[in-house]
């Protein structure tokens, strides 16, 4: 069943707030962290239907956060958000088996993100 729940990690608390505000006018239900060890911590299986993390943040990156996520829930889908151009490849490193195509690049618009989490949400 589809709830457009949606799990934002960004360390920027002004982005995070942006990118909650924007996507809840979308008529998604979002909860937001600004430290990724919290959201660990807090995270439960089958609570959100997709992750959007911040690619670089302090004290563990995005996609840490996600291998780490992912043991809890192995359904969550996921996007990653990043002004960064190269963390692509260090993705493609990191996890070389696992199929992610969703990369979102800062700045976006929030029609723009909201169209994409759609679309990854249908699929």
């Amino acid at each position: 069943m589809l709830r457009n729940r949606i799990l934002i990690v960004d360390d920027e608390p002004d982005v995070g707030i942006v990118l909650k505000l924007g996507l809840e006018s979308s008529g998604f239900v979002v909860v937001m962290y600004n430290d990724p060890l919290k959201a660990l911590s807090d995270f439960k299986a089958n609570s959100y239907d997709l992750l959007l993390l911040d690619v670089k943040m302090p004290k563990m990156n995005g996609f840490e956060l996600y291998s780490r996520l992912q043991q809890i829930d192995h359904n969550v889908k996921i996007c990653f958000i990043t002004a960064f151009e190269l963390y692509f490849d260090e993705f493609r490193n990191m996890f070389p088996k696992l199929k992610v195509d969703c990369f979102v690049h800062k700045p976006v618009s929030i029609g723009t993100l909201a169209n994409v989490i759609k679309d990854e949400l249908t699929e």
